[in-house]
């Protein structure tokens, strides 16, 4: 159910059953975990009692709503939002920017890039624009560029990806994950477009390519076509943790790394050569 729907409901029992389903729990798992009767719960639930703040909190807590979700419950319960929620330019977040610049740019000479939300770039480091040679000059246009169409798109890095359909599949998993926690409505869209774009790469250099090592499940790498050359690349995704700020509690920052020397080599190549372009 997306956020828009649950939005538009008028009670604070109904969001609360809501997510209790989503999450899959029943009543009683719902109550063992958050140390209070079943009644009691089925009373907040049909609105024949009413939660205090700190009931809201404490059940939200243990049903794992993003922090986006629990000011709505809040709000429908009568209490005004606990969270804040600004832009990511905002001066007041201006020391979490400067945290994940720092952890972007330090990543350097290997790729590095901060997501929000909706998987738009946020930021990047030096060597991320080296990677996405070819990509149609629509896809980086707008206020946002899309992370997630830009790798899958036809036009985008997906044409370059040499192991397209394991890494398309991994990623549609994590933003169907994503939208299972959150049940944001622009992510279903997204997904939906993205589940329309083509699922391999059938280039001859894709073809020609040997069968990607296993790596006992722990990654699934990235096998990415730069030139002549290939570059073996995993990921791994960094949150904040305890955040007190909406925006800041939804960012991401995803790492790459090679596997091999030879794409560490080449990696270092590149940015050196890009130090020289900026001399």
């Amino acid at each position: 159910m997306a956020v828009a729907e649950l939005q538009s409901r008028t009670t604070v029992g109904e969001h609360l059953r809501t997510w209790r389903e989503r999450r899959r729990m029943s009543q009683m798992a719902l109550s063992l975990e958050a140390g209070i009767s079943t009644r009691h719960l089925s009373f907040l639930e049909t609105g024949r009692s009413q939660p205090s703040r700190e009931m809201i909190m404490l059940l939200a807590r243990h049903l794992n709503i993003p922090l986006r979700e629990r000011n709505v419950l809040l709000v429908a319960g009568g209490f005004a939002p606990l969270y804040g929620e600004r832009p990511f330019d905002d001066p007041g977040l201006e020391a979490a920017r400067r945290a994940v610049n720092l952890i972007v740019q330090a990543h350097e000479p290997f790729p590095a890039l901060a997501v929000d939300r909706h998987w738009n770039m946020i930021c990047a480091n030096r060597m991320v624009p080296l990677l996405l040679e070819g990509v149609a000059p629509h896809l980086l246009q707008g206020p946002a560029v899309n992370v997630l169409r830009l790798c899958l798109h036809p036009e985008g890095v997906s044409k370059r990806i040499l192991n397209l359909r394991h890494c398309r599949d991994h990623l549609l998993e994590r933003l169907e994950q994503q939208i299972a926690n959150t049940a944001d409505a622009g992510l279903a869209q997204l997904l939906e477009e993205l589940q329309a774009y083509p699922a391999d790469n059938t280039s001859p250099q894709a073809r020609a390519a040997p069968p990607a090592p296993e790596y006992g499940g722990l990654v699934v790498p990235l096998h990415l076509a730069v030139g002549d050359r290939v570059l073996n690349l995993m990921s791994t995704v960094t949150v904040f943790g305890s955040p007190m700020d909406v925006t800041v509690s939804e960012l991401a920052i995803e790492t790459f790394f090679p596997i091999d020397e030879a794409s560490a080599a080449y990696l270092r190549e590149l940015a050196r050569g890009d130090r020289a372009l900026d001399k």
